[in-house]
């Protein structure tokens, strides 16, 4: 078990998803700032963040929704960006405990975001359904109460402080990508191939009419399909993991 005291599981929860909640707050500024800046009122921006927990998509969703894209290109780039989460679900179903019910496993996973997988892989033992219910609580209220603060705080502050600010999620992006690139040639390619492909779509003619939707979509599956024909992940290294 996470905790050999069942009655403390779930503030043991609520102490190692802090951290997480922590990190949210600054990077929901950013999204509140940003769904604002493109037309969203306060209380729709906190809806989606209350809805979504993705901050990926949800800031991917909103640049879309801006621009007018279709419901089948929303549908496809945030299937596409949000599809990694299905699978930490998969994994993470194999180490909760006998009481974890069916309503736990659904609930479990709509807050089960990078970070939270993470806290939560790296515990010995089976995961109880207390324990997960305090990771998960302090997040998503994080995330919620930052997506409020940024869209209230956005019209106070300078616009030269919302674009500052904005750049938030682009540092987040990096500190997740950047490490492991340093650490796997493999990883650092297929970046590379991503970053690639995303210029061509940006400033080749004939392709750039392509909208960003469905070039983070061309991106993401191409990058992701030469990752795997030329760097397989052998059985070994699987089992290392």
């Amino acid at each position: 078990m996470a905790n050999s005291k069942p009655k403390n599981l779930y503030l043991q929860g609520l102490r190692d998803g802090l951290p997480i909640c922590l990190g949210y707050i600054s990077v929901s500024i950013a999204f509140g700032m940003a769904a604002v800046s493109y037309g969203f009122t306060v209380w729709q921006a906190l809806l989606i963040s209350l809805s979504c927990v993705t901050s990926a998509g949800q800031f991917n969703g909103i640049t879309l929704i801006a621009a007018g894209a279709g419901y089948i290109e929303i549908a496809l780039t945030q299937l596409i960006i949000n599809i990694r989460y299905s699978l930490m679900s998969l994994t993470l179903s194999q180490k909760v405990d006998g009481r974890f019910r069916l309503i736990d496993r659904f609930i479990v996973s709509f807050v089960d975001t990078d970070e939270v997988f993470a806290v939560a892989s790296s515990k010995q033992g089976e995961l109880s359904n207390k324990y997960m219910y305090g990771l998960i609580t302090t997040p998503y209220f994080g995330w919620a109460l930052g997506t409020f603060l940024g869209a209230t705080l956005s019209a106070f502050l300078p616009e030269d402080i919302r674009q500052a600010l904005g750049v938030a999620i682009y540092g987040m992006f990096i500190a997740i990508v950047v490490p492991p690139a340093k650490k796997q040639r493999s990883v650092l390619i297929v970046v590379a191939i991503a970053v690639a492909l995303s210029c061509i779509f940006r400033y080749v003619p004939y392709v750039n009419g392509v909208s960003s939707g469905f070039a983070i979509i061309i991106c993401a599956v191409a990058a992701s399909v030469l990752g795997a024909l030329f760097f397989p992940v052998k059985e070994a290294e699987k089992l290392e993991q």
